[in-house]
């Protein structure tokens, strides 16, 4: 759906299903288009009847004699077919199906949908559902859905896959007196989806922001593609529920099992820079500011306040959801002292004390917003017996129009006595709480999304030329051993092919090969035996460390043999592999997994045995990965304050970590049978890296 698109603003309406009966949804669907003032044509459909609510009725869609733009259908699943079949024929552009009775409801159900999509792929027709309420545009006006009450107009568009949930949002925000620009519901999807609705609400220039309902994203890079466009002008604020289906983890991996299956959402939003909430409340707190605040340059908030233990919660929230207490300048904090009683709180949170009225509250706040180094304000209110919740509105109102660049936010902690203040503050734009905790949270999204709306569109360095001939002819050979595991030394040969350092090993088939093996690697050195249905090799002996001779290499082998026979009899290894045991470092895991609609996702963090446990892994989607991505997601684990150096450590290479990060990544793209990469340990030292256990597992 492109912007301008005929879905919100169409020139005619059929309705196919029409009634002349209250109570059912053919007739509360017309009655609703005209109630709403829609002024193109309405055609209903229905060959029992001849007028309904006044309008001439049709028995077909065929029979209309004008041009149709867009049908709702309101008829059973049964007719579904034969209706779009006519539509195509009459030449209309848009269907809205609200019919259930699709693949909501099994196999059965899922054919007809097929069925009905390549009806209208034939007439190159565009479907919003089937199984949705609907689509509205207040600024038309239209109301095509049958839902009980229509908005008042607004900046805010809501995409929702849910219909239950979208009418019951509504009916709560009409109360509220929150207003909309558009309102869609997707329904099954089968056509047009969330991507297709958040570019034509971007392109509105009603629609100030975007929030959306979601329980699973249809195309997950057309998803990045057209949102990440999106978001860098306009904010889009997305509840998710429910579980990943689609999530990608393996039982042998560690960075799988990290990847909890909701976490490939999580990393594709932040790469896009939608703002991910957990509840409608914040869903609509978000909204709210979006529309009626701008955003703020920073993250520097300043408090004040009228109460001392408010304004410390605010500021622990602060400093909890990442943002910055203000420090005020020299002059600003002088005003303060000159001007305020002595026993008043000048530093942030500026503290008016009790008997604070309206006068103070203003004065001190302009001093505030005058402030080059404030971002934002929370004023804070609390009801004392001289409290004047009015005055100090009109004064917060005042303020807020003379200081447009600065977004200010309100928490009057109270109740009816405050109710008419709060009042005032909201029909003025000036969005307001009841408690500190979400003004704060509210803020701290809406400067997320300043930051987000500034990412960086720096590229990767793509001088380095894998050698991508000998991953095939590797990957060749273990599909042709009918293994979808890698063996050690081919994961760390494959590795290696794309410039990441790892240990030397290689496979060996006996006892006097291991040794000699050993001698040219040089002393000490690892046995691990070399088998992919042991996940777990220490747990049955088949690892033995610290070898620094010919003869231990010979005795290890046959341990480690005799150990793996006992343990586990079915298994007969490839044989066992020698690595030269490497200097220890900063033991980190750097692993890759594969979302099926988001695709690989890189995984960075403290590794060795402690990894599921201590789980610091920082994520980030492979595709399109940016430099700045790296070093955010490497800066954002506590891997990072050992690798710059922990009590007095040497710092590590972390250059060569990037690098090492970019180019598994880059692995990750070129071979999309690659399910799974775990490189764990990897040490990093003062100069490079060197992989010691590397895990490959392909689909």
């Amino acid at each position: 759906m492109n912007p301008g698109n005929s879905f919100t603003g169409p020139k005619s309406l059929a309705v196919i299903g029409a009634s002349k009966t209250p109570g059912k949804i053919g007739h509360s669907l017309v009655d609703n288009i005209i109630k709403s003032g829609y002024k193109g044509k309405i055609f209903p459909i229905n060959p029992k009847e001849k007028e309904i609510l006044g309008l001439k009725c049709y028995k077909s869609v065929k029979e209309i004699p004008e041009d149709v733009e867009t049908a709702i259908f309101v008829v059973p699943a049964g007719k579904v077919l034969d209706a779009a079949l006519e539509c195509g024929q009459k030449g209309v552009k848009n269907l809205v199906v609200l019919t259930a009775g699709f693949k909501e409801t099994g196999h059965e159900g899922m054919e007809l949908e097929k069925k009905f999509l390549s009806v209208c792929r034939q007439y190159n027709m565009r479907v919003l559902g089937p199984n949705c309420i609907g689509f509205l545009d207040t600024h038309t006006p239209v109301n095509a859905t049958f839902l009980k009450k229509f908005p008042p107009k607004g900046e805010i568009a809501f995409i929702s896959q849910s219909g239950a949930m979208l009418a019951a949002v509504l009916d709560w925000s009409i109360s509220a007196g929150i207003g909309y620009s558009k309102i869609y519901s997707m329904g099954n999807k089968a056509d047009l989806n969330e991507v297709d609705c958040i570019s034509e609400a971007a392109g509105d220039p009603n629609t100030k922001v975007i929030l959306c309902y979601l329980e699973d994203v249809a195309d997950g890079p057309q998803f990045i593609k057209v949102v990440s466009e999106v978001t860098r002008k306009k904010p889009v604020i997305v509840l998710k529920s429910g579980a990943s289906q689609a999530g990608a983890q393996a039982a042998s991996s560690h960075t799988g099992a990290l990847a909890g299956s909701d976490l490939a959402y999580d990393v594709a939003f932040k790469r896009c820079g939608v703002l991910r909430v957990d509840s409608m409340s914040e869903l609509f707190d978000l909204a709210i500011l979006f529309v009626n605040q701008p955003t703020p340059g920073g993250n520097r908030v300043a408090i004040v306040t009228n109460a001392g233990g408010p304004g410390i919660i605010a500021t622990d929230k602060i400093e909890a959801h990442g943002l910055s207490m203000a420090r005020f300048t020299k002059e600003t904090i002088e005003e303060l002292r000159l001007n305020l009683p002595p026993e008043a709180g000048i530093y942030n949170p500026v503290d008016l004390l009790g008997d604070a009225k309206a006068d103070r509250f203003k004065f001190a706040l302009e001093k505030v917003l005058q402030d080059e180094n404030v971002d934002s304000v929370v004023v804070l209110l609390c009801p004392v017996a001289v409290t004047q919740p009015i005055e100090t509105a009109q004064a917060l109102i005042e303020l807020n129009r003379s200081y447009p660049a600065k977004p200010m936010i309100a928490a009057y902690m109270g109740g009816e006595s405050l109710a008419d203040g709060t009042k005032l503050l909201h029909e003025s734009g000036i969005p307001t709480f009841a408690m500190p905790e979400p003004a704060i949270g509210a803020l701290a999204g809406m400067s997320t999304y300043t930051r987000m709306k500034e990412r960086g569109t720096d590229k990767t360095n793509n001088d380095f030329k894998p050698d991508q001939k000998t991953v095939k002819a590797i990957f060749y050979d273990v599909k042709k051993d009918n293994r979808l595991t890698l063996l050690g030394s081919e994961a760390a040969e494959v590795i290696a092919a794309y410039g990441v350092d790892a240990t030397p090993i290689k496979l060996s088939q006996s006892p006097e090969e291991a040794a000699l093996t050993a001698e040219e690697m040089g002393y000490p050195v690892v046995l691990k035996v070399a088998s992919p249905r042991i996940l777990h090799k220490t747990d049955v002996g088949g690892v033995k460390i610290g070898l620094k001779s010919f003869a231990e290499v010979k005795i290890a082998y046959v341990n480690i043999m005799e150990n793996v026979h006992r343990y586990l009899p079915e298994v007969v290894p490839h044989g066992i592999e020698v690595q030269k045991m490497a200097p220890k470092g900063v033991e980190l895991i750097i692993g890759v997994t594969r979302d099926v609609q988001f695709g690989p996702m890189i995984g960075f963090g403290l590794g060795g045995i402690y990894v599921n446990l201590l789980k610091d892994v920082s994520f980030r989607l492979a595709q399109g990965l940016t430099i700045s991505e790296i070093k955010e997601m490497v800066a954002e684990t506590k891997a990072y304050s050992l690798m710059k150096g922990f009590r007095g450590g040497k710092p590590v290479d972390i250059d060569a970590v990037c690098e090492a990060i970019r180019r598994l990544a880059m692995l990750a793209i070129d071979f999309p049978e690659i399910m799974d990469i775990d490189v764990n340990p990897i040490f990093a030292y003062e100069r490079g890296l060197a992989a010691l256990d590397v895990k490959i597992t392909l689909s």
